[in-house]
């Protein structure tokens, strides 16, 4: 009977390790279904094209950014805190990049189209750096970018016929291809974020 039982336990064995091979394997980079093909990464599935207007009212894609590091962040002017402490911190960084902020373009895009026009934008990106672009668009092309760039933005009322914008609050530093390298938080500092773009910069 004790001989029945080990024998057992070893074809249990056997077969539990054949399992865990074939589970490493799959899982190995570069094998298994997805073999050949670029993967998946959280990266990948930030950015992409857009159709906006910019503050002096001219339409621009992201065709006319190629070339240029984007430093991205979403946000409205009737924003009263996140947004202009975030613009500031953009604005800091652009002085500690120096001469290096050539290669950078910061945008600015509107989550509140309805009441941001190309001219208050343009009113409110030059009292923080005129080097910072103000974009804005129709309601559907703003959801289009922020879904491309996986940003959230929803109203949340504010009192009788008044209104506040709930959006994330992430940086984004985008490639001259336009792809996704990194993000910043609103508990990065501006020193962080010149340090770290002017390593992107000497990469690209």
């Amino acid at each position: 009977m004790r001989s029945d039982r080990f024998v057992l336990l070893i074809a249990v064995l056997i077969v539990a390790i054949a399992i865990l091979g074939s589970a490493m394997i799959i899982l190995k980079p570069g094998t298994g279904p997805f073999s050949g093909t670029r993967q998946a990464t959280v990266g990948s599935l930030i950015g992409g094209p857009f159709a906006l207007i910019d503050h002096t009212g001219r339409a621009v894609s992201e065709q006319d950014y190629r070339g240029r590091h984007l430093l991205v962040f979403f946000g409205y002017t009737y924003c009263p805190d996140v947004c202009p402490t975030t613009l500031q911190e953009m604005a800091t960084t652009l002085d500690l990049l120096g001469t290096e902020a050539s290669g950078v373009a910061p945008l600015f895009i509107s989550v509140d189209p309805e009441r941001d026009t190309p001219g208050a934008l343009r009113a409110y990106v030059a009292a923080f750096d005129p080097r910072i672009t103000g974009l804005t668009g129709s309601v559907e092309q703003v959801k289009d970018v922020t879904k491309n760039y996986r940003a959230y933005f929803a109203k949340a009322k504010a009192g009788e016929g008044a209104y506040l914008m709930d959006h994330s609050s992430i940086v984004y530093l985008m490639g001259p291809d336009g792809s996704y390298l990194t993000h910043f938080t609103h508990a990065t500092s501006p020193e962080n974020m010149a340090s770290r773009i002017r390593a992107h910069l000497k990469e690209n």
